[in-house]
């Protein structure tokens, strides 16, 4: 599904936007998903088809978040209460370019005073057969500037023309590993419109490394036909997120979608080869990083549902088992509602 000012939508998720695409249950598709970051180094980040998305939405209608969605797409059949099974099958780069942002919500934005832009490279991408672009095993640093085009990095889309002598080459050759995936996919929220900026059970901006190609996501449905989009995509990112952004890239993304009648859900439970990963969120954006607490409460307590619902066993020997083989982490604290994940070996989990 190609990604225009028609299929896609800027700063919001809402239960009220019409489908784009209709599919059957078992249905794989490719969906192009754009970066907000493109006007970063739209020399670089930016094609005919991202101009035109620039182009043709409001700047206006861009809000209240900053992430452009493409969907939804109706899954037929789906009804609240199913789950939404999302198998990422593949990613490819639109173009071998990314943009990170030590932004004004990042950790330590007081500490340094000032916004920047770093531009990463993919390393010595190569074509396959059929002429399509893949990733390397590795991204690199290019250059850097601080960001002059506003005061602050406070509106979607803004556009820093390229000024190539303030463009600082990177110090030193550093090599970053390429973790392709999506920042923000997940079905339409119950309730009206909402910022695309906090993630939540339904998904959204989640922002873990780990939806790349190979992973399965599951969400909870809330609404008729389940509402599924796809955005905020990344080249790469450390758990925490701290300086505000991952490496924020244009992707395309072959998924297929169909409905896990056994596998209920509360919150976007994540199948990677060798683990589950359960999530957690803080209660509110008031909260800031004091939220971690709530969140990693909230991702314990679905492992540990999960440990008993999947894997058979007592509450009392999953909370034992979840202390000396859970591995609790911090997803990221930049988001508004801060998130944590748990993961579990399927060695353990496994009956």
């Amino acid at each position: 599904m190609t990604a225009t000012p028609d299929s896609c939508f800027w700063g919001y998720l809402d239960a009220d936007e019409q489908p784009v695409l209709s599919v059957d249950p078992g249905e794989t598709i490719t969906i192009e998903a754009v970066t907000h970051h493109s006007g970063d180094a739209p020399d670089l980040l930016m094609d005919d088809g991202v101009r035109a998305i620039w182009d043709g939405i409001a700047p206006e209608t861009r809000t209240p978040g900053v992430h452009i969605m493409t969907g939804p797409i109706e899954v037929r059949g789906a009804k609240p209460g199913d789950t939404l099974r999302v198998e990422l099958l593949s990613m490819t780069p639109r173009m071998p370019y990314g943009s990170n942002c030590a932004a004004n919500w990042g950790l330590f934005h007081e500490r340094f005073g000032k916004e920047r832009i770093t531009i990463y490279e993919l390393h010595d991408p190569e074509p396959d057969a059929a002429g399509t672009m893949q990733f390397p095993p590795f991204a690199t640093p290019m250059f850097g500037f601080d960001f002059a085009a506003r005061e602050l990095y406070d509106l979607p889309g803004v556009i820093s023309e390229p000024t190539p002598e303030l463009r600082q080459p990177f110090g030193r050759d550093v090599r970053v590993p390429v973790r392709p995936h999506l920042g923000v996919m997940g079905v339409a929220p119950e309730g009206g419109r909402r910022s695309s900026i906090e993630p939540g059970v339904f998904g959204g901006n989640v922002d873990n490394w780990r939806f790349g190609p190979g992973a399965t996501v599951h969400y909870p449905v809330f609404q008729e036909g389940a509402g599924f989009y796809v955005g905020d995509p990344h080249f790469a990112q450390g758990d925490g997120e701290i300086c505000g952004t991952a490496i924020e890239a244009s992707l395309d993304v072959t998924l297929r979608l169909s409905l896990a009648s056994d596998l209920p859900v509360e919150a976007p439970l994540l199948r990677t080869d060798t683990h589950w990963f359960t999530h957690g969120f803080s209660g509110g954006v008031e909260e800031g990083v004091d939220g971690l607490g709530t969140a990693m409460t909230m991702a314990a307590e679905q492992m540990l549902k999960l440990m008993v619902d999947k894997g058979g066993f007592t509450m009392d020997e999953a909370y034992s088992l979840a202390s000396v083989a859970v591995d609790m982490g911090v997803t990221q604290v930049v988001d508004g509602i801060v998130g944590c994940h748990a993961a579990i070996a399927h060695s353990i989990l496994a009956p």
